[in-house]
């Protein structure tokens, strides 16, 4: 619907039934103004000007691009930049809407797309657009004013529409039209809790239907890729963003769980990622992607999340040397255990995408049960998902012709969707899950001892 009401927002305690539906972190629908834009334009300029944005814009024109923003700054593991274009629209006579695009640019590799270090553009200088605000000539010569240049154009970048954004604008200059709309069904709840002083990457489509409080979350992955802890520390921040408390756990031994716990509330000194990694998981003879460069960037990522005052915990859920069913069942037990303490908070579990499966057998042994399964005969609200990916690399290892564990950089074939990451759900249950979560182009992500990622935190 265009016309929209944002009751929820002004009455979420009242109105029980708008914070019991389930719901989509970034809507689909639009925000749209009763206002023309030279009433609305005005207030969007302030919103961003208000909020320390260095803005650029053409005058006479209702379109801003905001200089870049370092987040999480002086970390040189979950260090990235972001931007916005901001236009705005004339919907009729007496309606607008503001369109935003969010450009992100990161230190981590996990965006960065094949033959992203050729460099194409052309002059985006127009008649209308004297300025070239929004082109590629533009953000080029932008980018040289800062000293970190390489290191912003050298990696990853993600460009997307966050409506997300568009209607935290609308609810900050619109108020008169959420006090006097009439209830909808169709409003999407965008309650945020912190004033966009935390930015989370472009919006995850789909998330806000599973990461919800007291949901668990079950991620099928393919091990030692960039994207999938770059997608995890996204949906841990996007989620808590809204107010759900997040817990994230990870396939890693559990005798790690006093370092993962003391490392994300820390302020990242060298001598805490010295205690994290002295660890020897992370220096296992063969390692299998679980311990990778992607990894410790998810859990400083989380600490810098934490640092900000969201509610972001971690555990360990692994018990080696344990296999098949007594290692499924003591993986289950744990998840378990961490839910039943935490029913106010959201899941995020992260493993190999044999363990979320919720349903019964292998093809070597019909009697296998799955972690996945052995959760969901315990408690409700429990969502497996597979990880769907375009071709790419990873870090794997696999046995070899002569049945030796051979581990490194390998091709992983998978289907083209786009770059944006998304959740999709079934609308029931295929082979043991419930839908798949979409992490884009993947690339291998080596250990984290061969990137030297020891004092990696150091300065953040």
């Amino acid at each position: 619907m265009r016309r929209m009401a944002f009751v929820c927002l002004s009455l979420l305690v009242a109105l029980t039934g708008c914070a019991s539906r389930f719901v989509d972190f970034a809507p689909d629908e639009e925000a749209v103004y009763e206002q023309p834009i030279d009433e609305v334009w005005p207030q969007v300029r302030h919103y961003f000007t208000s909020r320390n944005f260095a803005i650029r814009e053409t005058p006479g024109t209702a379109a801003l691009e905001t200089e870049w923003r370092e987040e999480f700054a002086g970390s040189r593991v979950a260090a990235y930049w972001h931007r916005y274009l901001v236009i705005a629209r004339q919907e009729g006579p007496h309606r607008s809407k503001v369109v935003i695009t969010r450009e992100s640019r990161s230190a981590n590799k996990a965006l960065k797309a094949a033959g992203a270090e050729l460099v194409w553009s052309v002059d985006g200088r127009t008649a209308q657009n004297p300025s070239g605000i929004g082109s590629q000539a533009s953000m080029d010569a932008a980018l040289q004013s800062f000293s970190t240049d390489a290191v912003i154009q050298g990696q990853s970048q993600q460009t997307a529409r966050d409506t997300v954004l568009e209607w935290k604008v609308f609810r900050e200059i619109a108020p008169v039209l959420a006090q006097s709309a009439k209830k909808s069904s169709d409003v999407p709840e965008v309650v945020v809790t912190k004033n966009a002083d935390i930015e989370c990457g472009v919006p995850i489509l789909g998330l806000g239907k599973v990461a919800r409080p007291g949901n668990v979350v079950l991620l099928g992955e393919l091990h030692g890729t960039q994207q999938v802890p770059h997608f995890l520390a996204q949906s841990a921040c996007q989620a808590a963003l809204q107010g759900v408390p997040v817990t994230v756990g990870l396939e890693v031994p559990d005798v790690n769980q006093e370092r993962l716990q003391k490392f994300v509330a820390s302020q990242g000194r060298e001598e805490d990622w010295a205690k994290l990694m002295e660890s020897p998981f992370w220096r296992s003879p063969y390692p299998d992607g679980r311990n990778s460069d992607a990894v410790a960037y998810l859990l400083e990522a989380l600490r810098k999340l934490r640092g900000q005052g969201l509610d972001i915990e971690v555990f360990a859920f692994d018990r080696p040397p344990l296999e098949g069913d007594a290692r499924e069942e003591v993986m289950a037990m744990t998840v378990l255990e961490v839910a039943a303490r935490s029913p106010k908070r959201a899941l995020l579990v992260v493993s190999g995408n044999l363990h979320p499966r919720q349903v019964k057998g292998l093809p070597w042994n019909p009697d296998y049960r799955p972690m996945g399964l052995r959760i969901a005969d315990v408690r409700p609200n429990v969502f497996s998902l597979d990880i769907a990916y375009n071709t790419g690399t990873a870090w794997i290892c696999a046995v070899d012709a002569q049945q030796k564990l051979d581990c490194g950089v390998k091709p992983a074939k998978g289907t083209d969707n786009g770059q944006r990451y998304f959740v999709h759900l079934f609308g029931g249950r295929k082979d043991g899950f419930h839908g798949i979560f979409y992490v884009g182009t993947v690339s291998a992500s080596l250990p984290a001892v061969y990137q030297g990622m020891e004092p990696a935190g150091a300065g953040g």
